[in-house]
């Protein structure tokens, strides 16, 4: 490849190919993780990712053409993003005991007993 890098730094894809691809690597992160985000969510995930992903390729020496290359590592970067942002929440937001079926008494529990 000649060097040529579209916008924003994705090498080999023009702007419409960076919302694409930015889209396909939030769903794909989205959906690794299991969370539920919106398509704007999706693509701003993605074009982040597609940046972190960048990143680490090059200091790796990971080298990556075309919209496939692109679409793997900002996939990857989502993923790793969506994965920060999840462990930063639960640290700061930790899960509350709502009642759910883990935490209703079992029917032989013994302070239940007459």
């Amino acid at each position: 490849m000649d060097g040529h890098y579209g916008i924003m730094g994705m090498p080999g894809v023009g702007f419409f190919g960076m919302l694409v691809i930015g889209a396909l690597a939030g769903w794909i992160a989205e959906r690794a993780m299991n969370r539920d985000h919106s398509l704007l969510t999706n693509i701003l995930v993605g074009i982040a990712g597609s940046f972190v992903g960048g990143t680490l390729a090059s200091v790796i020496g990971a080298q990556f053409y075309g919209f496939l290359g692109n679409l793997v590592i900002a996939t990857i970067g989502a993923v790793i993003i969506l994965w920060f942002f999840g462990r930063r929440e639960a640290a700061t937001h930790p899960p509350a005991q709502t009642g759910g079926p883990m935490y209703h008494a079992r029917n032989d529990d013994p302070a239940k007993r007459p």
